[in-house]
């Protein structure tokens, strides 16, 4: 695959000139990579570059006489074939004899071959491709559509009136398809292909990518040609694999590829994945995983991967040596820091039993002025993990150097180990206490391990660490809420606030319901003050919390009205579930994408110069102070929203969520809704709960008169919106 790269890389930019250059050198070659052969051939039949590539198609021929394969030979020609654009005659004497070679028993070999255009030689593009077509047309047959019907089965087929019956994947109903028309979208796919597979039978390839998911990945490959990770998702997400095990599926399968001799792995996500023609030795795989790998670092991170992916390959003596040798060379570099020094000596004590390693890891341990700063400098967390325990066997301060590094590193594997260790130990556990106590006092001096320390403190599964207890857990919850406070606003914390807003809203506040359990009244008036002080919290959320709170503590709740009625003036925006999410969706796009665009449109405005005449630049400007008032608005209602629920509607009388149905005066019946004003829709009758209409119904009964505006109406019936 060494030229197909920069190929693509060509092909991509649409650069024929580099193309050509690259092309007559690859011509030179005496011997060719079939497969890296055809997979360039077909990238350059659906790029741009075909029509070009079409007239210099004839210079391939050298190149494809030296295939030895015949079916791999047939393959390469018919793809020439279809690119090719010449129509010369040497070329189509050539496509007839390797027809007539490879058909000319079959007795409907003439009958065919009149459709291919060779009969002429006027125009014979794709006539091979066309041939194995008509070949291929047979009832229960598969086919793929390339112009995005996608794959399909043949369900009739008629020579006499040159048109065939399809069901196609990506489009409902059966298909009639002209044999014109077909020569032009349609490819033959083998009952073994992975797309005919996939259409016939998704459960068992389901089945079979459960049980192996590399011999999947691998037909893949093998009949869909190179891919990314986003496309082999692509082709896999819900139409095999379902979408909710994706995740797991892969991650399994990603790490197994990398070991895998047959399938080349890409160094970025943006590259593809190879399937090799044949598995790679062990050297080759050592030469692979080494190429370009010059300074410590690429050595050892290289090495590491090497063995651990395969770890049989130290069977091998020449390999073994050739590794161990490369480690020995860079010991010898007196310029080598002490975290590399330390990382080639635990491979080499770890991969190739060396004995002299153990001195010498201990000696740069013991000698270390910062054995802190010697643990964040390794690349490797398992030979962090090492380092770890070096330090606890051969320095007599690893107590105070394992605290210091729990609050600095972020594995969260390592904090384990560390936490773990200071724990059991009984002078180690009160240095822990005392400096847990200093990080409940200023939580953002280390935000990151205070969201994992309070984690693990309402894990259920963990028990014995300090504050591991409900007096305990509610000082780190009061400190939880003080550290999100202050890290509001802070970009470098985005993404934390986001975890820590997360853990408390996971599955309906269930942390919040099971820290609150047991608590005083003095704590739940703490927790929702200092709640309150958290700009991320909606309004909807703080009613949330509070009703939590009030769940455990009922003394907090608020003395319930008997009815919203309009002289109880609450300032409260009544509205139902989907009127409240429409709203907070409409702030959202304001603040996060039409301010944005607007902020855009000013600076290309502010670009054409002179502003005072420069109406563009007014217009936007105008705009921004729409959205500025539109956005403040909303954000000020959308702090006194408040969700109609059951409780609010009185069965009994008109109130707000009531439907009620009317008789006016002419005797004809009239049915209302009483929703807030973000819900309110006159063409359904939909009324605001604060309209004089509504407001002239609230508190009356079913047998009600009253009038509004000269018109005497009748209440006639009553029920509510959660009573549809």
């Amino acid at each position: 695959m060494s030229y197909l790269k920069e190929f693509l890389t060509q092909i991509n930019n649409r650069d024929f000139h580099k193309f050509l250059i690259l092309w007559e050198e690859y011509c030179t070659s005496d011997e060719i990579e079939t497969d890296e052969f055809n997979q360039l051939l077909k990238s350059i039949k659906t790029s741009e570059l075909a029509r070009h590539f079409g007239q210099i198609v004839e210079s391939a021929l050298p190149l494809w006489k030296t295939i030895q394969d015949p079916l791999e030979s047939y393959d390469i020609l018919r793809l020439l074939v279809d690119l090719q654009t010449t129509n010369s005659p040497q070329l189509a004497e050539l496509t007839f004899e390797t027809l007539k070679g490879l058909h000319g028993g079959d007795p409907k070999f003439n009958e065919r071959l009149k459709y291919t255009g060779l009969k002429n030689k006027d125009n014979f593009q794709g006539a091979i491709s066309r041939y194995d077509l008509l070949a291929h047309m047979a009832k229960n047959n598969f086919v793929f559509h390339t112009g995005g019907w996608g794959t399909g089965e043949i369900v009739d087929v008629s020579f006499v009136r040159e048109h065939l019956i399809i069901e196609f994947e990506n489009v409902s109903g059966r298909k009639d398809l002209s044999f014109t028309n077909a020569f032009k979208v349609l490819v033959p796919l083998p009952k073994s292909h992975f797309l005919a597979r996939r259409f016939a039978n998704p459960d068992a390839l389901e089945k079979e990518g459960m049980e192996d998911p590399i011999g999947l990945i691998k037909l893949l490959l093998k009949d869909l040609g190179p891919k990314t990770a986003a496309e082999i998702k692509d082709e896999l997400c819900e139409l095999v694999i379902p979408d909710a095990e994706w995740t797991k599926w892969w991650q399994g399968a990603r790490s197994k590829l990398k070991k895998d001799p047959m399938v080349e792995s890409p160094d970025s996500l943006k590259e593809p994945f190879y399937l090799r023609k044949a598995e790679l030795s062990t050297e080759d795989r050592l030469k692979v995983a080494m190429h370009n790998k010059t300074n410590a670092e690429q050595v050892i991170q290289a090495t590491y991967s090497f063995v651990r992916d395969t770890p049989q390959a130290l069977k091998n003596p020449s390999t073994k040596n050739s590794l161990e040798e490369k480690l020995v060379d860079l010991l010898n570099d007196s310029n080598l820091s002490d975290a590399y020094r330390l990382q080639l000596y635990l491979l080499r004590e770890q991969f190739f039993g060396s004995k002299e390693s153990e001195e010498k890891i201990a000696e740069i341990i013991q000698q270390q002025k910062n054995p802190e700063k010697l643990v964040k400098d390794i690349d490797i967390v398992a030979f962090k993990k090492q380092a770890l325990v070096a330090i606890k066997d051969y320095r007599s301060d690893w107590l105070t150097v394992f605290l210091s590094l729990l609050f600095t590193l972020t594995q969260a594997q390592l904090r384990d180990y560390l936490l773990r260790e200071l724990t059991k130990n009984e002078k180690g556990r009160p240095l822990l206490e005392k400096k847990l106590k200093e990080l409940l006092i200023h939580p953002s001096q280390y935000p990151d391990m205070f969201v994992w320390y309070f984690q693990k403190l309402v894990a259920e599964e963990e028990s014995g660490i300090p504050y591991d207890n409900q007096e305990g857990r509610n000082q780190f919850f009061e400190a939880f809420f003080i550290l999100f406070s202050s890290l509001e606003g802070d970009n470098r914390y985005r993404d934390l606030l986001k975890k820590m807003y997360n853990l408390l809203s996971n599955k309906r506040y269930a942390l919040v319901r099971q820290l609150l359990q047991g608590t005083s009244l003095e704590f739940a008036k703490e927790f929702l003050l200092l709640a309150s002080k958290c700009q991320t919290f909606t309004g909807h959320d703080m009613k949330i919390l509070h009703s939590l709170t009030e769940v455990v503590h009922p003394s907090l709740a608020a003395p319930k009205q008997k009815k919203a009625s309009h002289d109880e003036d609450t300032g409260e925006i009544w509205t139902t579930e989907e009127g409240y999410l429409k709203v907070q969706d409409r702030i959202r796009q304001i603040g996060t994408v039409e301010m944005i665009e607007n902020a855009k449109e000013i600076e290309a405005a502010r670009a054409l110069g002179d502003l005072r005449e420069n109406s563009e630049f007014k217009f936007a400007q105008e705009r921004r102070a729409r959205l500025q008032s539109e956005l403040k608005t909303l954000s000020d209602q959308f702090n006194r929203a408040r969700i109609i629920t059951p409780d609010d509607i009185h069965p009994q009388e008109v109130s707000i969520g009531s439907i009620v149905n009317v008789l006016n005066n002419k005797g004809n019946p009239i049915t209302y809704t009483i929703l807030g004003p973000w819900d309110a829709d006159t063409d359904q009758n939909i009324l605001s709960f604060n309209s004089k209409f509504s407001q002239s119904m609230i508190g009356r009964k079913v047998g009600d008169t009253f009038s509004f505006r000269e018109e005497k109406l009748q209440i006639t019936g009553l029920s509510n919106i959660f009573q549809k």
